[in-house]
């Protein structure tokens, strides 16, 4: 949980923000003054301290200096109601993060915060991999392999979590999710923290090879099997024994192969093309899939026996639009990553092109949004990388196109006339009920639902008289 400090003299602004982080479960702590937040700061480490220029007893700069004294790593945001250059430029001079100016959007806030967390825990990553919980596993060979799978989100820590009691367990492992969010890196990750990181990690692609050849990739053959069998040939399976074989996109074998596979998977041993004797073999598998397996087993097309085989530990990754607080992460590795392979001086993500990117859809994942990185740096002309540089497709996957609301249709008026004002009230509110509903009772959740800010959400709460405990039901 990150652990904020809000220090402002207004007793407003301390609880119009503690109220609003404390929602989005944020640990806050508040001071009215300086000296009160110095003290704060030296019994607790505090990831981020949002703090007034302004304030008596002690400033916010001399805080800043203070606190930077013994706890170098703490992020700054300073507030003033003094909007002018040499301010802002001295809060910078002094290390800090980013400023705001009042009256502010408390979402605003939690933006530049987002914004300053994913820059410090990536510069802590690359720097001494510290600072995250995410294992990329760099003390064991082929680390490198994995070096791209990063989050901070619940379900990328739920993930994370999983591998290594994964890779020491000896039972397959089933990884789903959509195409691009990194299941043969969270693959190769099992196996090279297993006690099977010295042996073979073999992948094979089962849509990527015709179905007429499948077979004899996968277990190989004997010489004179077929036309063109010139010599003896081991399979993949053969090949990984003693290791690990990834079967991605698992989904697409075909019914005469699946039988086979079932009996690899049960007796650990298999017959090659044109062969007469049963090949053993110490192999474990790790499949892989974007498909429905439950609904193609419903359909008829995959075994359910085999599927309950390698479906005993299950590891599902989100796709990238669910867990939108991975993207600063990812896109300032992806940044640093190109400015280099690019030998381009691209230091920085514009707060406008982050946006961008936060608000896409990402139908290709990770995969999209490292390509979309690599793009814009190639076409970046200047040290930060603006709006304009990004290539956002306007592609948008099945389940996002079947998600798409329907355009309302336009009412009937009849002669008599309607009370406009009325039906928008009792509309208005019926949507923010349904949006805190969503949300849980969430405030900013529900603001988020509803494309509005917080503080317009306070208003319109107030407007249609929904109090708090409304909000709880």
């Amino acid at each position: 949980m990150t652990k904020l400090l809000i220090v402002d003299d207004e007793q407003g602004i301390r609880e119009m923000l503690e109220i609003y982080f404390k929602r989005e479960g944020y640990d806050v702590t508040t001071a009215s003054d300086g000296e009160t937040a110095l003290a704060y700061c030296k019994k607790t480490p505090f990831d981020v301290v949002v703090a007034d220029i302004k304030m008596p007893r002690m400033d916010g700069i001399n805080l800043l200096n203070r606190v930077k004294e013994f706890s170098p790593e703490t992020i700054f945001i300073m507030i003033t109601a003094f909007a002018s250059f040499e301010t802002a430029k001295e809060s910078m001079k002094k290390e800090a993060y980013d400023y705001i100016t009042k009256p502010f959007d408390v979402d605003e806030v939690k933006r530049k915060i987002d914004a300053a967390l994913a820059k410090r825990n990536e510069e802590l990553r690359v720097s001494s991999d510290a600072g995250m919980a995410v294992n990329t596993f760099d003390s064991v060979p082929g680390a490198s392999a994995f070096e791209n799978l990063l989050g901070q989100s619940a379900e990328m820590k739920k993930v994370f979590d999983t591998i290594p009691r994964a890779a020491l367990a000896k039972t397959n492992v089933l990884i789903t999710g959509e195409s691009g969010t990194g299941k043969e890196l969270v693959a190769k990750a099992i196996h090279y923290h297993s006690p099977r990181r010295q042996n073979p990690f073999v992948t094979i692609n089962c849509g990527g090879i015709p179905e007429t050849l499948l077979e004899s990739e996968l277990f190989g053959y004997k010489k004179g099997a077929f036309t063109g069998a010139a010599v003896n040939k081991k399979g993949f399976f053969e090949v990984a024994h003693g290791g690990t074989i990834f079967l991605d996109e698992v989904g697409e074998l075909p019914l005469s192969l699946q039988v086979k596979l079932l009996r690899v998977v049960q007796e650990k041993t298999f017959t090659p093309v044109g062969g007469t004797e049963e090949v053993k073999v110490d192999v474990r598998i790790i499949s892989a899939t974007n498909k429905n397996l439950e609904k193609k087993v419903i359909e008829g097309t995959f075994r359910e026996d085999l599927y309950y085989r390698l479906n005993v530990i299950h590891i599902h990754i989100s796709p990238l639009r669910e867990r939108k607080e991975d993207i600063p992460l990812m896109a300032n590795y992806f940044l640093k990553k190109y400015s280099h392979e690019l030998g381009k001086d691209v230091t920085e993500i514009s707060s406008y092109a982050m946006d961008c990117l936060s608000q896409y859809h990402f139908p290709g994942n990770v995969r999209e949004l490292e390509n979309i990185i690599e793009k814009g740096i190639a076409l970046a002309k200047t040290s930060i990388m603006l709006p304009e540089s990004l290539e956002l497709s306007k592609f948008k996957t099945e389940e996002q196109e079947r998600a798409k609301p329907e355009s309302p249709s336009v009412p009937c008026i009849p002669p008599e006339g309607i009370q406009l004002d009325e039906i928008l009230e009792r509309c208005e509110k019926e949507y923010i009920e349904e949006a805190l509903k969503i949300s849980k009772g969430s405030i900013s959740g529900a603001a988020k639902l509803l494309g509005i800010s917080f503080r317009s959400m306070r208003y319109r709460l107030e407007k249609c008289k929904l109090d708090e405990h409304t909000l709880k039901q």
